[in-house]
């Protein structure tokens, strides 16, 4: 059971980067480089293995859903600021 969501995590990120690559062969507006395809992957990988790690070792429901909301919410704020830079950093992408 516990190597099933650990396969569904790593399917689920192939199957997430899988959308840019397809819509990059119909489209123009979709420019990504192996770079962001590598920087993307790193992040939904570390993301779903942190929630996966969290569901294994956190015992107490209340926890796991305040941990698994921070690492999501981590994920989205680092993901958002690489794409459009909304705090202005050097590792923004406009």
């Amino acid at each position: 059971m516990n190597n099933k969501r650990l396969i569904i995590v790593l399917i689920s990120v192939v199957i997430l980067l899988l959308i840019p690559l397809i819509a990059m062969q119909f489209s123009d507006e979709v420019n990504w480089t192996a770079f962001d395809f590598l920087v993307m992957g790193i992040l939904l990988t570390g993301a779903g293995l942190m929630c996966e790690f969290i569901l294994r070792k956190v015992t107490k429901t209340g926890y796991k859903i305040v941990l698994t909301a921070a690492v999501v919410g981590s994920f989205l704020l680092i993901w958002i600021e690489l794409a459009v830079g909304i705090f202005g950093t050097p590792f923004a992408g406009n």
